[in-house]
C-alpha cells in the first residue's frame, strides 16, 4: 500500500488509538506548507530528467571510469543502458517520494531485494550510491538557481535509497 506523509501520520496515531497532538499537527502543517515547493521540484525534475539522467552518468564515469571500460559494469552498450535505465528509474521514485513527503514507496517499490539483486549480479553499489548522490546534488543546484526556498527538500528521498543501498552512513 502507498502511503503519503498525511496517510502515514494518521496511520501511526491510529495503530496506537491516540489523538493527534501538537507534534502530529505541526508536522502536518509543515507538509502542507511545504507542498508547493514539492510541487515546482517534481516539475523541475519531470522537465529536465532526460539531462539530469545523462549528465549525472557523464559525472559518475569520469569520477569512475573503469566502469566504461573493457570489463567494466557499464562496459558494452547494453549495460550502459541498463546504467542510464537504473538512473532514470531511482530519479523518477525519488520525485514521487518527494511530493509524497514520505519514503515508503522507495522501500516498496524500489529497495526490497535490490541491494540482493545487484550483489548477485555483480553490479557494485559503490558507483550507484554516487550517481544517485549526483543526481541529487544537480537537482538541489538547479532548484537553488531556479529561486526555490527550501532545496533540502530533496536530500531525503535520495539520501534514503543511498543509505539503504549502502553500508555506509550518508
Amino acid at each position: 500500500m502507498l502511503v503519503d506523509a498525511v496517510t502515514s501520520l494518521i496511520k501511526n496515531y491510529d495503530v496506537t488509538g491516540r489523538y493527534l497532538d501538537r507534534n502530529a499537527l505541526d508536522s502536518l502543517k509543515s507538509y502542507f506548507q511545504s507542498g508547493t515547493t514539492r510541487i515546482k521540484l517534481a516539475t523541475m525534475i519531470n522537465g529536465n530528467s532526460p539531462d539530469i539522467v545523462k549528465n549525472a552518468s557523464r559525472q559518475l564515469f569520469e569520477e569512475v571510469p573503469e566502469l566504461i571500460r573493457a570489463g567494466g559494469n557499464a562496459y558494452t552498450t547494453r549495460r550502459y543502458s541498463a546504467c542510464l535505465r537504473d538512473m532514470d528509474y531511482y530519479l523518477r521514485y525519488a520525485s514521487y517520494a518527494l511530493v509524497a513527503g514520505d519514503n515508503a514507496i522507495l522501500d516498496e517499490r524500489v529497495l526490497q531485494g535490490l541491494k540482493e539483486t545487484y550483489n548477485s549480479l555483480g553490479v557494485p553499489v559503490g558507483p550507484t550510491v554516487r550517481g544517485i548522490q549526483i543526481m541529487k546534488e544537480m537537482i538541489k543546484d538547479m532548484a537553488f538557481q531556479a529561486g526555490m526556498d527550501d532545496v533540502n527538500l530533496v536530500d531525503a528521498p535520495f539520501d534514503h535509497l543511498t543509505r539503504e543501498l549502502s553500508d555506509i552512513s550518508v
